[in-house]
């Protein structure tokens, strides 16, 4: 029986061979200028079983129990095989293996493979793998030449810590792309991202956006969107060419295109840019804007419009330039509007040190904050006892406290224009006509604060503060305004106008050489002007050419309802003033000189006019002046100057 049995086995393996032997022959009869890495060789492993069929439709062999098939360097394990001879295709079953050079691996429990164009089609707990990342889906049609996978079922890729699942997608084990189409979710311990289609490189960790996608970081304080991009999540580099967002912890910014690099708080958004401030309600609108998060310092360009949120109110101001940055702490100081020896503000991203504002004591009897003149403009039927005129109060902020700290505006040793764009880097560099500071040994180049190479981060708690270069635009329900300048700090809600200021406030206009005004909920509280201040208002018609005018050193204005309710001049106050009786009718025009002089405003003009003080005034028939050369010496009428609607400051 032993020599039976072994004689049995040593016929089976001949008839294998010859079998082996005569698919070679016919492969190469078939094939004869084709590559040797496409030939086929099928090795039964031990006691397997081989069957040749001939049917109509064609010749196929079947292999049976622990099956191997070689083309060139790929190999195919399965538990049985059907070869189909003239389709040149094959359907493997059980537990089938595919297994590659390099370590790629692919297995599942059915396989059809075309064995001319080296493609198979898998199904049943599909995998694929390279030995680090793990592709795993329900059917998968891969590639075997370029070693790329496709599904459409739904599927799952595993690179070190970081899953992407989608309905379908693209895999390819060399280039290590990929790309997944349709509920589109990749989950990180740093991040989760969820888009309709991406790319996903497994080595160099690149994601890119072909459609809307989301990705959120720092439990859901950092929320990144867009529809057209990439995000370096090794390099947490964001680089957004379609119209996108970020959200970072209280700050939003969306524009036509932007980049962001997380670790240096560098970015910049280019096209339509909205940028929002929750903390401080302001919002800029601009065309560019490059922003440092860790200094907290944003510049806009391009006509840039901040929106501030007052409350019933919205403020609205257009300039060539706006530049926002934290105020710096002052200790032991509390913060005062920044002026110089003249009483002059001065342009905030100038000033390095803090003082008050400078009154002359001979000529103004007391400078105080007056609580019964803002109970008097300010609470309506309530009417307090005016101090005697030794003790008049005028509202002169002299000294704003910020509570519970103290803030003084910073120095702003450069501007956006000191600065030039490595476009290819997304780096900032001074431009080289500046010199820099050399000490005797060579050093690098220092950049300004302001630059990605300075990582260091300002104080989070530090309020902030708005500057806006170069025509300057200012549009409210309440107010309307022209400078050159103007700079807005949120901690005191003072918007500081310089450099030939104008203001208007319904049927009023104020000039002078700064304007200073304090906002609260209800808009605009009240104005201060600290030199050559002048008021004017139109009475009667337009061809009639009589205007009410006042002015003097200083003008404390107090608001109502958004409208001009009382003024104070002094000193050196003077007026020209057309009187009216009771029932409209003028009676004359008065001039008058006083040291002190309180103005009252009705139906949006001046209604009266009280003299404290050192009084000279004279009254006069209209028919006895000259009434087109009735000016004082600051008169100026630019009412056609005036921003007409909010729509004016985006053109």
């Amino acid at each position: 029986m032993p020599v039976l049995d072994t004689t049995f086995r040593l016929m089976r393996f001949g008839v294998a061979l010859l079998v082996f032997m005569a698919l070679q022959v016919q492969a190469q009869a078939q094939q004869p200028q084709a590559d040797t890495a496409n030939k086929i060789r099928v090795v039964i492993a031990n006691s397997g079983v081989f069957e040749y069929f001939k049917t109509d439709s064609g010749s196929y062999n079947k292999f049976v129990t622990d099956v191997v098939l070689y083309q060139g360097t790929d190999t195919l394990y399965c538990d049985s095989l059907y070869q189909f001879i003239e389709s040149k295709k094959l359907e493997a079953f059980g537990a089938v293996r595919v297994a590659q050079m390099g370590g790629t691996e692919a297995t599942c429990s059915y396989l059809r493979y075309t064995s001319d164009k080296r493609v198979a089609y898998m199904t049943g707990d599909v995998t694929l793998t390279d030995g680090k990342n793990r592709l795993w889906c329900e059917e998968l049609t891969y590639d075997l030449a370029s070693k790329t996978g496709n599904y459409n079922r739904h599927g799952t890729l595993q690179s070190d810590s970081t899953t992407v699942t989608s309905t379908s997608g693209v895999y390819n084990v060399n280039t290590h792309e990929s790309r997944f189409i349709g509920n589109v979710v990749v989950t990180d311990p740093q991040y989760k991202i969820t888009s309709k289609e991406l790319g996903y490189n497994t080595e160099t960790k690149m994601q890119t956006f072909y459609d809307y996608s989301v990705v959120t970081s720092d439990s859901g304080r950092s929320v990144l969107s867009t529809r057209k991009g990439t995000y370096d999540t090794k390099n947490v580099i964001a680089r957004f060419t379609g119209h996108s967002s970020i959200w970072n912890d209280g700050q939003y910014i969306e524009a036509d295109s932007m980049h962001y690099d997380k670790t240096s708080g560098y970015g910049f958004a280019i096209g339509n840019v909205i940028s929002i401030d929750t903390t401080q309600h302001a919002t800029i609108y601009c065309g560019r804007a490059d922003y440092f998060r860790k200094k907290r310092v944003l510049w806009a360009i391009l006509k840039p419009v901040v929106e501030l949120a007052t409350g019933k109110d919205t403020f609205y101001m257009r300039a060539d330039t706006f530049y926002s940055a934290p105020m710096i702490r002052v200790p032991g100081k509390a913060f005062v509007m920044p002026v110089d020896t003249a009483g002059i503000i001065k342009d905030s991203t100038q000033v390095s040190s803090v003082s008050t504002v400078p009154v002359d004591s001979a000529r103004v009897p007391a400078v105080r904050v007056s609580t019964d003149l803002i109970s008097d403009n300010q609470k309506g039927k309530s009417r307090k006892k005016k101090p005697a005129v030794d003790t008049v109060a005028i509202a002169v902020p002299e000294v704003v406290t910020v509570p519970d700290s103290m803030w003084a505006i910073p120095v702003a040793k450069y501007r956006m224009e000191d600065f030039v764009r490595d476009t290819a880097q997304h780096s900032v560099v001074i431009k080289a006509t500046e010199q820099p500071k050399r000490t005797k040994k060579k050093q690098e180049r220092q950049l300004p604060a302001d630059t990605t190479t300075n990582t260091a981060a300002a104080d989070t708690t530090a309020p902030i503060f708005f500057s806006g270069y170069h025509h300057v635009k200012i549009f409210s329900d309440s107010m309307q305004a022209l400078c050159d300048s103007v700079c807005f700090t949120r901690s005191d809600s003072v918007v500081r106008m310089i450099y030939n200021p104008i203001a208007w406030s319904r049927g009023s206009q104020i000039t002078g050489d700064t304007i200073l005004m304090q906002l609260d909920s209800n808009s605009v509280r009240c104005m201060y002007v600290p030199d050559n201040s002048f008021v004017v208002s139109r009475s009667g018609p337009e061809q009639a050419q009589l205007y009410d005018q006042v002015q003097g050193k200083t003008l404390t204005a107090f608001f109502r309802d958004n409208t001009v309710s009382k003024m104070i001049v002094t000193p050196d106050a003077e007026s020209i003033y057309f009187s009216k009786d009771d029932a409209g009718a003028y009676l004359g025009v008065n001039e008058a000189k006083s040291v002190l002089m309180h103005v009252y405003f009705g139906d949006q003009k001046i209604s009266k006019i009280k003299f404290v003080k050192d009084v000279q005034q004279t009254m006069s028939p209209l028919e006895k002046v000259d009434i087109p050369n009735l000016r004082l010496s600051r008169f100026k009428w630019l009412y056609e100057s005036r921003p007409k609607s909010k729509a004016e400051l985006f053109e």
